[in-house]
């Protein structure tokens, strides 16, 4: 429906929307797989590997950005410890910018894990996504406060997406699957 002209447009526009944010993320974070120019494609990877000497992890990324209202990037493929990011190419810059926010935010939140600022086991990363009944419970015993988990950026005070649970043991629940849908027999 696009045609040849706005297939390409779109195409050019996805390897721009990625070429921009790595260049923003490259202080912060190392991307890997870019070409002699260092640019990347129309996808981009962030290597997160060296952060586990801190105990952080790819999931800890993942799972915190969550908390600044953005669905998780696809994790560990091509290479384990990463994620991959790819814009598409309608995403407005503000949206753009505003991940690339979020990313570098996390970085500096990691920055403090490493510097012994923030428990080693007990911070924001780790316990990440936080959701409104653990913010707003009574029995709040965390080492960070209750705004740092909630509302890491300021736009999130009044376009906050509340996930609806915290974080669950993934391996656990690949390995369990549990179905509530109706027995087969009742789609005869």
């Amino acid at each position: 429906m696009m045609g040849g002209s706005g297939l390409t447009h779109a195409t050019k526009m996805a390897i721009v929307n990625a070429n921009y944010m790595a260049k923003r993320l490259e202080k912060h974070y190392k991307i890997l797989y870019t070409g002699k120019n260092h640019t990347c494609a129309h996808e981009f990877i962030v290597d997160l590997r060296e952060f586990k000497a801190s105990g952080i992890t790819e999931t800890d990324v993942a799972k915190r950005l969550h908390d600044y209202n953005f669905h998780s990037p696809t994790m560990s493929w091509p290479v384990g410890g990463t994620l991959m990011i790819e814009p598409t190419e309608s995403e407005p810059l503000y949206e753009l910018d505003r991940f690339c926010d979020a990313m570098i935010s996390i970085r500096g939140e990691i920055a403090e894990i490493q510097a012994g600022a923030a428990d080693a086991k007990d911070n924001v990363l780790k316990n990440s996504p936080h959701t409104a009944e653990q913010v707003i419970s009574d029995n709040w015993n965390h080492k960070y406060s209750r705004e740092k988990a909630a509302y890491p950026a300021k736009y999130l005070r009044n376009n906050k997406f509340w996930p609806t649970v915290g974080r669950l043991d993934h391996v656990y629940g690949d390995t369990y699957v549990i179905c509530s849908c109706p027995p087969l027999e009742s789609y005869k």
